[in-house]
């Protein structure tokens, strides 16, 4: 092959090769968003957390390179700035719908990143008037699992987690003891 035709080869298929790179480049950035990923949390987020966070990496490298992809195959940026719109949109929903599936999953990630409650710790979560006191057993996508003292679960929605004033408890909370009310129906006996 000629040097003309080699460059009128990559002339007409560059978006085939600049795919095959990022095909290439993908497992290269995700090993240095692991590592960076490693270093920003050494020690303090449990295994379980970790790989969630992996998880969460991977989606948004896949788009980015996605998108980049999409670029050069002639998508106008156009249809990209509204595509974010729209998600940032959506975001806005997840953030300050208080019921919504998507401000559960929201709230997960501000969980992620706070980090000041762990699988392990005693709360007490502040609700008006009410309290529901727990240790964390599980932090899922949805919901934080609390097991009471007296061995019943708590499952707390992870919107209402983030949003509530948590007390983390230095120590195990006593066991409530409910009170015995005796009912007396009709008249005293002597």
């Amino acid at each position: 092959m000629e040097p003309l035709e080699i460059l009128d080869f990559f002339g007409t298929q560059y978006k085939l090769i600049v795919t095959l790179i990022a095909l290439l480049l993908y497992p290269l950035l995700l090993k240095l968003t692991k590592k960076l990923l490693e270093k920003t949390i050494k020690g303090k987020v449990d295994l379980h957390h970790k790989s969630r966070a992996e998880l969460l990496l991977k989606i948004i490298l896949a788009c980015v390179m996605i998108c980049l992809v999409l670029v050069f195959w002639g998508i106008e940026l156009r249809g990209l700035l509204v595509l974010g719109s729209s998600l940032f949109a959506m975001l806005g929903v997840a953030l300050f719908a208080a019921w919504s599936l998507l401000s559960n999953l929201t709230a997960f990630l501000l969980m992620f990143i706070q980090n000041d409650c762990r699988v392990g710790y005693w709360v007490r979560i502040i609700d008006g008037a009410n309290h529901v006191e727990g240790r964390i057993v599980e932090m899922g996508l949805m919901n934080v699992v609390l097991e009471h003292i007296d061995g019943h679960r708590v499952i707390y929605p992870n919107n209402l987690f983030v949003t509530r004033p948590v007390i983390v408890l230095n120590k195990e909370p006593k066991p409530t003891k409910t009170p015995v009310i005796k009912r007396i129906i009709g008249p005293k006996k002597t």
